[in-house]
């Protein structure tokens, strides 16, 4: 995981791989909207293998001939899975209309229920994820069991350290928060650059050709090299060639090539390099104990509400029950530092990048500014276990929303998980 630099569990851990196949990787959505079989809404409980939920609901609504604004779903789940979780489809309130749901056809998408709901759902509207994974390739399976068992248990009771994982950043191309790093320093050249050139050397030799044209300044040859992989980039370089074509590029030609991508992408930079950012408090903080109360922290409570006005006492008892969680920053404009040795750490963080607080407003392009806010820097998993198969270890937990099991698995296995 990027810049996650601490592990909370000291076993030697059990190495190994994941993701062998889609199908050792497991995830179902916990519910917290389970429809009631009325309402003018239509609930489809999918399963589906080695597609992303975006690409099942598009064809959903292609298929039906509707909207995609009409269809709704809790999260996003793995696509190098078999994962299951509950997507709504609004209005449908004839039977024909639930008939046809029923018979659609989907490329890899069961549909293993369908059933009719009050309300629509929302993203967000969910309690965790349930895994199921296998860990192949060990050396003594029986015994990586046993490790593994002994580091869920002590997981159960501490937290796990709450990183966002390698999703965020992208892999194998990690540059995602590198362009989140320029526009904070205000620098659009350079965050267009990082994107469309910077060739690394896991890519292919067309694409790194395509990336090297554009560094030495050959925008026409780069789009012409460009292979079917640079949607994004092909997007961003027509309007820099357009732009050259009435003079010299300036910062309103790279601030065009960076709105030529789809908004959720062009938000994504920063979010990034928040989560980079956060990666590194997180590293910093579980040093000082993961469920242990400094003071001077900022608490919250499993509602995301700051806790106040309680003793140390009270707090480390919130703590230990996983009814609070201290925090460390997604560094913004707005967000507070912490109190004490906890903050110091914090501003530190910034100090040692050479930013500040203000520069997450991104003057030049406001929009993809952010506030920040305070994010648990430990999540909880229960129900977690770790059985010997013939093909390795299965390990199952499940964790709240918003967090990352290779955050479990990099404890279970002490190596970085993709």
């Amino acid at each position: 995981m990027l810049n996650a630099n601490t592990y909370v569990t000291h076993q030697k851990g059990i190495g190994g791989t994941i993701r062998n196949r889609y199908e050792d990787f497991y995830v179902e959505e916990i519910p917290e909207v389970i429809p009631d079989g009325e309402g003018p809404n239509v609930y489809v409980w999918i399963e589906k293998l080695g597609r992303t939920t975006l690409d099942v609901v598009l064809d959903i609504a292609r298929d039906l001939h509707i909207s995609r604004k009409r269809m709704g779903f809790a999260g996003m789940k793995d696509k190098k899975a078999i994962t299951r979780q509950w997507i709504c489809i609004a209005n449908m309130d004839s039977e024909e209309q639930f008939r046809q749901v029923e018979n659609l056809d989907i490329y890899k998408a069961d549909f293993l229920k369908v059933v009719r709901g009050r309300k629509k759902l929302r993203m967000g509207q969910l309690k965790g994820n349930k895994f199921r994974i296998l860990v192949k390739d060990l050396d003594d399976i029986e015994a990586s069991a046993e490790v593994a068992n002994d580091v869920l248990r002590e997981l159960e009771t501490t937290g796990v350290p709450n990183y966002f994982g390698w999703q965020r950043f992208g892999k194998p191309r990690t540059i995602t928060h590198l362009v989140g790093e320029a526009l904070v320093e205000n620098d659009l050249e350079k965050a267009v650059g990082t994107y469309i050139g910077n060739p690394q050397d896991d890519e292919s030799e067309e694409n790194q050709m395509a990336r090297q044209a554009y560094d030495d300044g050959n925008l026409e040859e780069s789009l012409n090299l460009m292979g079917k992989g640079m949607r994004y980039e092909k997007m961003m370089i027509k309007e820099l060639i357009r732009d050259s074509k009435k003079g010299e590029l300036t910062d309103k030609s790279y601030m065009n090539a960076l709105h030529a991508l789809p908004k959720p992408l062009q938000r994504m930079f920063v979010h990034a390099y928040q989560s980079y950012l956060f990666n590194e408090a997180v590293s910093n903080r579980v040093d000082m104990g993961i469920n242990k109360y400094i003071e001077g922290d900022i608490v919250i409570d499993n509602e995301e509400k700051i806790v106040r006005d309680k003793t140390p006492e009270e707090y480390q008892e919130l703590i230990e029950n996983f009814e609070a969680h201290p925090t460390c920053p997604l560094f913004g404009t707005k967000v507070p530092f912490a109190g004490g040795e906890v903050g110091e750490m914090e501003e530190n963080i910034l100090k040692n990048y050479n930013i500040t607080k203000e520069d997450f407003e991104v003057p030049k392009m406001p929009r993809l500014g952010s506030h920040g806010l305070r994010r648990s820097m430990r999540f909880q998993v229960w129900d977690a276990s770790a059985i010997p198969t013939d093909e390795g270890v299965l390990c199952e937990f499940s964790i709240n929303k918003g967090s990352y099991a290779t955050a479990v698995l990099r404890e279970v296995m002490k190596k970085d998980v993709v």
